[in-house]
């Protein structure tokens, strides 16, 4: 099959990839706009939560004509409200005063620790061990049939989402991490493991890996009779579609996907497309029907973000061209309990009326989306409405995943709050004691029995 269409030129096409930090922050901020004040105070919040950004998101995504307030800006560069006011304040008096390094970090430290680094436990929930051996780094049997794998050289991102969940995984601290490079080790437990019929490598970003790299994680699991899919959870596309179009090995990245598909197994490629801005450069375009030439089929998700695209209007565009391009629609998420939720999240009530003003929108071949939905320790739960039952208004809800398969499509009931913004919020209705997943078994470790997985 061959990979090779005409490559989209343009000014983003060859060129070579450039980061910029935070060193760079006052450039960029100047250029958008905002006083010395604001400036300083993003700053400050730059050094709790990590800023990336890079030479195409600056010159091909933001319109900065309409900075600070375009979507895709707001995207990817700090907001001098997203962290509580005394908070920023205290790092931007010792940014003033001129403190070392140390003494900065360990303020910003003290910030992070109250921000829920590693919301649904990831650092320790559900990591398996082969037999009596310590457990395997970097590794998560999340659900009975899923695996997740963190591979060590993908835990950064070609640029940082300003509301991502894992941004524990790229501030600099060892503690924080979450990553493995034992391949062996993750195979052998794919293989011993007959239930498990998917792998997914995500992180941070597996794509920004090298072909040499990914491909040396990817190829012993072709050789896995029961394994059905591999999946990629990236950023790629939207923050850097050279990596498929005209980067040095674009096209042995390609081969390496055809390679799967020979294979006789899925190659989900889960790309994460927050705004349809994000789709509007021919590169990206390319590098979408690049892909798609090489039999994997591309699944497109992201979390429902306040100030970013929380509107039923943004989504249904962004489905709308997502399928137009051959990719299918696949989840819409809530924004998870950690970093700076309080300033991006979107109230469930709120989120399933954006949710149902686009899906009613669209037409069948992209009501393949679902959402809203809350990746939480039990599970992955989706708001499917909000009713009135014997006189009490509730959210219906259910469980589109869970660590219990017990649970897994059985309807559930919340008492209505308009404020309710995560899982843990909510009360259970209709004179229920507890939720569902209250009555889970579970082992001395307090989690749910490693058996039922």
């Amino acid at each position: 099959m061959s990979v090779t269409p005409d490559v989209a030129q343009g000014p983003s096409a060859g060129r070579r990839f450039r980061a910029y930090t935070t060193k760079h922050l006052d450039e960029f901020t100047a250029r958008a706009g905002l006083p010395a004040d604001e400036r300083l105070a993003v700053k400050a919040v730059a050094h709790v939560l990590p800023f990336r950004v890079n030479s195409y998101v600056i010159d091909e995504l933001i319109d900065w004509d309409a900075a600070p307030d375009d979507p895709i800006y707001r995207l990817v560069f700090p907001q001098a409200d997203m962290l509580p006011h005394e908070d920023v304040s205290r790092i931007a008096d010792l940014l003033t005063s001129g403190a070392g390094r140390k003494e900065l970090n360990e303020a910003a430290n003290q910030v992070r620790a109250k921000l829920n680094p590693h919301p649904a436990g990831q650092m320790d929930l559900n990591v398996p061990t082969l037999g009596n051996e310590e457990p395997i780094p970097g590794i998560q049997h999340k659900y009975k049939e899923t695996v997740l794998f963190f591979p060590k050289q993908g835990q950064t991102c070609h640029a940082y989402c300003t509301y991502c969940f894992r941004w524990a995984q790229f501030v600099g601290d060892a503690d924080l991490k979450f990553a493995s490079g034992e391949i062996d080790q993750m195979v052998e437990y794919v293989r011993s493991h007959p239930e498990v019929t998917s792998v997914l490598f995500t992180g941070g970003d597996p794509m920004i890996m090298g072909e040499g790299v990914i491909s040396r994680y990817i190829e012993p699991l072709l050789e896995i009779e029961h394994l059905e899919a591999i999946r990629i959870g990236t950023k790629a596309l939207a923050y850097w579609p050279q990596r498929f179009t005209t980067d040095p090995d674009a096209e042995d990245t390609l081969r390496l996907f055809e390679k799967v598909v020979a294979s006789g197994k899925n190659l989900a490629f889960m790309a994460h497309f927050s705004h349809p801005n994000e789709m509007r450069p021919e590169l990206v375009q390319e590098a979408v029907r690049r892909i798609r030439a090489t039999g994997a089929v591309i699944r497109t998700q992201a979390p429902l973000i306040r100030t970013i695209n929380d509107d039923s209007a943004t989504w249904e565009s962004m489905w709308r061209t997502h399928l137009r391009h051959g990719m299918v629609p696949y989840y819409m998420f809530v924004e998870r309990d950690t970093g700076p939720q309080d300033y991006f999240a979107v109230p469930l009530a709120e989120a399933y009326d954006i949710f149902r003003g686009a899906y009613q929108k669209v037409s069948g071949l992209a009501r393949t989306v679902r959402g809203p939905s809350m990746s939480a320790t039990p599970g992955k739960v989706c708001v499917d409405g909000v009713t009135e039952i014997a006189g009490e208004k509730v959210f219906v809800l259910h469980f589109i995943q869970a660590r219990d398969p017990e649970l897994v499509g059985k309807p559930f009931f919340a008492k209505y709050d308009e404020k309710a913004a995560w899982l843990f919020d909510l009360q259970p209705a209709l004179g229920a004691t507890h939720f569902p997943w209250e009555n889970a078994p579970v082992g001395d470790n307090g989690l749910v029995d490693p058996t039922r997985l």
